[in-house]
């Protein structure tokens, strides 16, 4: 039972990033809210009205189809000026910043209730047109108040096309974007620094003679059940390693995990059924995600096609603040039950994550001035945080070098030479402190 409930999980949250999941929810929901006042009119909804405020029922057929008939069209009209508008813009945003961008602008569940409020009017107004009988005849009773209905939503419906329009005009500038990205990096970054500060410190035992277990599938390791996983383990009284970092892409038949101890078939199935893969990357589940999406913005912003010198430097605020927020995890996570180390996850230690972040900026950044002092201010900042671990400040001390070396081949002027000279001293001084 609670691994048909994973599954479910799993399946919602990749069915959840479409772009068609909320819309076609929406419009279920307009089709039955249809069907629902056909039967309510049969049961004379209409005529109640009319009996309390008749100025708002509309009691000629003729006159409801036609004004049924110009409201649909109008919707339809600007639902296909919205999509037509959205694929421009997401073609916009994967040629300036990245195509990683993507999947997080698609996703926004507000343009996706918009696109969904659209076609479940289109729906209301379409059945209730069906529903209206020309015939001439004095018992039967016009569904008035259903055709109110789909003139009030066709008026939602027009509203919410201009909230769309500043709506999409606004996540489509790359201030929101990186705003976007970096909220999603640091609430990850937040949850997993405060789940360490509940667990104990201790060592988590040697795994070089531990039964390793392979992958049956392929695919970005989107996520684990933790809770699951923690289960079997007191259940099995094993302990588990996970191999491949959260966010990498495993291929079928290369190490997954490993156990403490030999596990027969139906244990190991029952643990491969708590890793969920997934096509594409969400930076919800993996905080490293973040750092590599504004590192491709700010990088692509230095190309001479864009020549955006200002975004790269946002970009490298935003990583900032994120390095320092990284700068209080530690590089081990180990998942813990009642003072027991369970689990040991592999994740991506602060020295390559720094060292991949800044071998991009070094290689495409190191001839502007601008941003290499941005960089050697980041690592200058960074140097005067609190500091988890003892080697972050090595770290922070090497890449504050390779910068310094990179900009002395690069930059031919002697002042800006000086000046890149001073702020790398500056780092050594405070790294001696």
């Amino acid at each position: 039972m609670r691994n048909l409930y994973n599954k479910l999980v799993a399946f919602f949250h990749r069915i959840e990033e479409n772009i068609a999941f909320y819309p076609s929810i929406i419009s279920f929901l307009g089709f039955n809210f249809a069907m629902l006042m056909l039967y309510l009119e049969k049961r004379g909804v209409s005529s109640f009205v009319i009996n309390y405020v008749p100025e708002l029922v509309i009691n000629n057929a003729d006159t409801a189809k036609t004004l049924l008939s110009f409201l649909t069209g109008g919707i339809i009209s600007i639902m296909v000026f919205s999509f037509s508008m959205v694929m421009v813009l997401l073609n916009q945003a994967s040629s300036n910043f990245s195509p990683r961008v993507l999947p997080g602008l698609i996703s926004q569940r507000n343009h996706q209730y918009v696109l969904g409020l659209y076609v479940a009017t289109i729906l209301y107004n379409t059945f209730t047109l069906v529903g209206i009988n020309p015939k001439e005849d004095s018992q039967y009773q016009l569904p008035g108040f259903s055709v109110l209905l789909g003139i009030i939503f066709t008026v939602i419906c027009f509203a919410a096309f201009l909230y769309f329009i500043h709506s999409i005009s606004q996540s489509i500038q790359v201030n929101r974007i990186l705003e976007n990205i970096y909220n999603d990096a640091k609430n990850r970054l937040n949850r997993l620094i405060e789940g360490e500060q509940k667990n104990h410190k201790s060592c988590f035992p040697s795994t070089d003679n531990w039964h390793k277990y392979y992958s049956t599938e392929t695919g970005y390791l989107q996520t684990f059940a933790l809770n699951n996983l923690k289960l079997l383990c007191l259940e099995n009284e094993i302990k588990l390693k996970i191999l491949p970092l959260k966010g990498a892409f495993v291929l079928a038949g290369v190490p997954l995990f490993l156990v403490n101890k030999s596990i027969d078939d139906e244990l190991k199935e029952k643990i491969l059924e708590n890793f969920n893969f997934a096509r594409g990357e969400i930076v919800l589940d993996n905080y490293a995600l973040g750092f590599k999406q504004i590192t491709e913005i700010g990088v692509k912003a230095m190309s001479p096609g864009i020549n955006d010198p200002g975004t790269a430097l946002n970009t490298i605020d935003y990583l900032t603040e994120l390095f320092a927020l990284r700068m209080k995890k530690r590089d081990e996570t180990i998942i813990y039950e009642s003072d027991k180390a369970l689990v040991f996850l592999t994740t991506v230690n602060f020295a390559e994550l720094l060292y991949q972040v800044l071998a991009s900026y070094r290689t495409y950044c190191k001839h502007d001035i601008t941003c290499v002092q941005k960089l050697l201010i980041m690592l200058k900042y960074l140097l005067l945080q609190k500091i988890e671990g003892n080697c972050y400040k090595e770290n922070l001390l090497k890449e504050a070098k390779n910068i310094y070396q990179d900009a002395q081949e690069a930059l031919t002027n002697d002042t800006d030479r000086n000046r890149i000279g001073e702020l790398y001293q500056d780092i050594v001084n405070i790294s001696k402190e």
